[in-house]
């Protein structure tokens, strides 16, 4: 796959850069493309790293463990998404959280330490990859916010409600592309079938509409 076709400028880590300017980095920093089927685990918890993913095709699923080695699934990752900045950047803190493709996927692996290294190569390239970077760190966080805000919820109806509202901000749009019931479940922390009785109930209030694959609101219902 030629690096032309992956539209590689339009990620927020190369934004404000131009193609040429993009292959420059590439080259410089070792970066390199890799592709992983559905189901494998392009992170492993507690397994060194010492590289930053960009996600250019596919979905993946964040998960940690719990005491008792049951995984927790986290938030989704999908193109653009940055993946191994923590256990990139402080190796010695063994990371507790790795990422499993929900589809086939393609990652860029950007070498930390080159990232270091290279800035007088670069010139304003390194800046502008630096500042990027930062910018995606803060979304990170502010990821980890809402996941917070979605599990405070006191019942799954406000749960479900708060995640849609979540994803309408994330995805522009306010009929948003939800995963399947299973997955859904699992991000929302509660049993399946609690979940399909609650989106029938939803449904049937007209508080929302629904369809295989995503969901709307009906805001003057709630």
């Amino acid at each position: 796959m030629q690096v032309d076709d992956l539209n590689l400028q339009e990620l927020p880590l190369f934004h404000d850069l131009r193609m040429e300017e993009i292959e420059h980095f590439l080259q410089v920093t070792g970066a390199a493309l890799k592709s992983y089927g559905k189901g494998e685990r392009p992170l492993q918890i507690y397994r060194e790293n010492t590289q930053i993913g960009v996600v250019i095709e596919g979905r993946l699923q964040v998960f940690t463990e719990d005491r008792s080695g049951n995984e927790v699934v986290g938030h989704a990752l999908s193109r653009g998404a940055m993946l191994g900045t923590n256990s990139a950047v402080l190796p010695s803190i063994g990371c507790n959280s790795g990422v499993k493709a929900l589809s086939p996927v393609l990652i860029l692996w950007i070498p930390y330490r080159a990232l270091l290294t290279v800035g007088t190569r670069l010139g304003r390239i390194h800046g502008l990859v630096m500042r990027n970077i930062m910018e995606a760190l803060v979304n990170k966080n502010i990821m980890m916010l809402e996941k917070i805000e979605l599990l405070s919820q006191k019942n799954l109806r406000e749960r479900l409600i708060v995640y849609l509202l979540q994803q309408e901000r994330q995805q522009g749009t306010a009929k948003v592309q939800v995963p399947g019931r299973v997955q859904l479940a699992k991000e929302l922390e509660c049993n399946r079938s609690a979940l399909t009785r609650e989106i029938s109930l939803m449904v049937e209030g007209g508080l929302l509409r629904c369809g295989t694959d995503w969901m709307q609101l009906k805001k003057d219902k709630i």
